[in-house]
């Protein structure tokens, strides 16, 4: 088991969750703007389960999803970090992921671009990863942006349909953009 890190922005704090990250996590998950590109809203149960392991996979492993507050608030915003693509039937399966999913009321801050460089920072320099992945509906145009500002790349040839999905529903076409070690050093210097 690895000793969770916590990482910190100048304006987040990106830490493992606690009891009361619930219900704002319960809320957000049901919130379908928030879950437009998901295949479903989540109810509560679904979100505590889902808190369940994200808080797992911190404890056992150090890092994943961590929970995000804006300094000084308490308050839950989202969730942002990282976490090993373990779907078999995805081509990237394996690949380190960088991901998000913000409460509606965080949106166009730059929550989720802060974040995810601190927790991309995080994966190049502490974990040692060579490359970062982030994928999302191709209709996605708000995480798309983020992935874009971070520096990552796509490259069509790779966008995938998803494989729990049915072929017509209209989340189901996905894009993948990448992110190298090298390419990250070069944007920060």
């Amino acid at each position: 088991m690895a000793a969770p890190a916590t990482l910190r922005t100048d304006r987040l704090l990106l830490r493992n969750w606690t009891a009361v990250d619930a219900a704002p996590f319960a809320a957000m998950n049901a919130d379908p703007l928030v879950m437009e590109h998901f295949p479903k809203a989540l109810d509560a149960q679904e979100s505590a389960e889902m808190m369940e392991r994200l808080q797992h996979a911190i404890r056992r492993d150090g890092f994943g999803f961590w929970a995000v507050e804006v300094n000084g608030s308490g308050l839950l915003a989202g969730f942002v970090g990282l976490q090993r693509v373990t779907n078999a039937a995805l081509a990237f399966a394996g690949a380190v992921e960088v991901g998000w999913r913000l409460d509606r009321a965080c949106w166009g801050r730059g929550i989720a671009s802060e974040a995810a460089r601190a927790a991309s920072e995080f994966a190049f320099t502490t974990l040692g990863v060579d490359e970062l992945i982030a994928y999302t509906a191709a209709r996605n145009e708000r995480s798309r942006r983020v992935m874009r500002r971070l520096g990552m790349v796509r490259d069509p040839v790779e966008d995938f349909m998803f494989p729990s999905l049915a072929a017509d529903d209209p989340i189901a076409p996905h894009v993948l953009y990448r992110i190298g070690r090298e390419s990250w050093t070069a944007l920060r210097g």
